[in-house]
């Protein structure tokens, strides 16, 4: 027979399972991954989320690895270093977390309750390194990608402002060869609403020096930006 908290906490899992969409076949391992040894230490209730935190760091490093690799084919070992760098690490998990709304899931003790734990940024980023090594553990790793790289999307234009601008450095390099501020201009949209792709040239006096794509006109600008600096490179050699 379960005691009334472990229903409760059971029943949070579930709704989280519902509300995130994950569809655990084995919710048991939601409830660990949201269960703070603090928790298992007043409880006496089972293993704790740090195994599954440790899984879930190394799926996290792989998945981010390959989307990046993937995502940005152009872009040079050194920005892929730094996008990886960017998106795991811990208060960039813990933002994940309170997007998801994780903090009113996790099990605490009455200690690390009483002192704000479920609002703080260690125990968040711990937790959701945790839920994705369940993830992985009921699924797949196909079930793990879908569920991050949604969260990854949602920071892009940041992360990359973070790791590179090429924006900024083509129109320093237009101005110092005297040809002016770059111009941008969307000249198609394909796709549905939900995904759409759109297409950008940018021109500088005049003449269209680098075309780009992306999800989203601001991504598609960079694209264009960084195709004008490989014309401007070349030029050189």
């Amino acid at each position: 027979m379960q005691s009334q908290s472990q229903k409760r906490d059971v029943e949070t899992a579930s709704d989280l399972n519902g509300r995130l969409g994950l569809s655990f076949s084995n919710l048991s391992l939601l409830t660990r991954a949201l269960t703070h040894r603090s928790y298992t230490n007043e409880n006496s209730a089972g293993e704790d989320n740090e195994r599954l935190e440790f899984l879930g760091d190394a799926v996290l490093d792989f998945v981010v690895g390959e989307w990046a690799y993937h995502h940005y084919p152009e872009m040079p070992e050194g920005h892929l270093t730094k996008i990886r760098s960017y998106l795991v690490r811990n208060e960039r998990l813990a933002e994940f977390a309170r997007k998801l709304d994780l903090g009113s899931a996790l099990r605490l003790g009455r200690g690390e309750t009483s002192s704000g734990g479920h609002a703080r940024e260690s125990l968040l980023g711990s937790a959701f390194e945790a839920v994705i090594g369940a993830i992985y553990l009921d699924s797949d790793l196909d079930k793990v990608k879908k569920f991050l790289i949604p969260l990854f999307e949602s920071v892009e234009d940041r992360m990359l402002d973070e790791v590179e601008d090429p924006k900024s450095e083509l129109q320093e390099t237009s101005q110092a060869l005297k040809l002016g501020t770059p111009n941008y201009r969307v000249v198609s949209k394909d796709g549905p609403d939900h995904a759409r792709i759109y297409e950008v040239e940018v021109l500088i006096a005049g003449e269209v020096k680098g075309r780009g794509t992306g999800t989203s006109i601001s991504l598609a600008e960079r694209s264009a930006a960084r195709s004008a600096l490989v014309h401007f490179k070349n030029l050189k050699i």
